[in-house]
């Protein structure tokens, strides 16, 4: 996958205070090829064999087929941020002529150079523009190093990325699990995963995400596909773009 363009490289600046509870190491693969899958696969075995329930969903799903990141990590969070609370017809076409905005490629520098006005005369709206400026800069102020994302923990770079104006925790899960193939993330507030737990294990009543949170430990460091698995569970439940 290729870095995003940022034009500065700088150190990391350090954090915001109060830094996310739930912090831990975790390994990082390829976005593709043989090794992913194979990590996969073994990933797979794993989150049967902790649970009988969700063994029973795999066999009948089959494997686990997560879509083709984008090129770009920058493009990428734009994208998430563009498709926030729209139908998808709309965000499509207001994320086309956005990137017609663009002789050449989409960047920070690209985005930051765009002269006032032209993303709203191109549709997007001044929350999500505000959004995609502040993104822009954090990128290129290295507040989010997006070339530099092997050197950060799962938790280090959602910490980093909820800083940007218009991405909470879940769209950073989202970006880590889709477009960086992070195995072990485990979106506790997702109400698609949420609701996959219930139904799998037949429970009355909707998980808590407190009780989510201690359920996946058994499945470490493997618990996106244990979340992916989840949203399969329910048939009706559109997996994130």
């Amino acid at each position: 996958m290729r870095a995003a363009d940022a034009p500065l490289r700088r150190p990391h600046p350090p954090a915001t205070p109060g830094a996310s509870p739930r912090v831990e190491k975790s390994f990082h693969l390829p976005v593709d090829g043989e090794e992913l899958e194979r990590e996969i696969a073994k990933g797979t075995r794993l989150v049967a064999r902790r649970d009988p329930a969700i063994a029973a969903l795999i066999k009948r799903t089959g494997a686990m087929e997560l879509r083709d990141p984008l090129d770009d990590s920058f493009a990428a969070l734009v994208r998430s941020i563009m498709y926030q609370q729209l139908a998808g017809a709309a965000a499509t076409a207001i994320h086309g002529r956005f990137l017609k905005l663009f002789a050449e490629a989409l960047s920070p520098v690209a985005v930051l150079a765009l002269p006032a006005g032209v993303m709203r005369a191109a549709g997007v709206s001044g929350p999500k523009e505000a959004a995609i400026v502040d993104l822009a800069r954090k990128v290129a102020d290295g507040t989010v190093p997006l070339g530099d994302v092997d050197t950060l923990t799962d938790d280090e770079l959602v910490e980093r990325l909820v800083q940007v104006r218009g991405i909470g925790r879940w769209t950073a899960e989202m970006f880590l699990m889709f477009q960086l193939r992070r195995l072990d993330v485990w979106p506790v507030d997702d109400y698609g995963v949420r609701k996959g737990w219930t139904v799998t294990h037949r429970q009355k009543a909707m998980i808590t995400p407190k009780a989510l949170q201690a359920e996946g430990e058994q499945f470490r460091p493997y618990r996106t596909i244990a979340a992916w698995y989840c949203w399969r569970a329910v048939e009706n439940i559109v997996l994130p773009t």
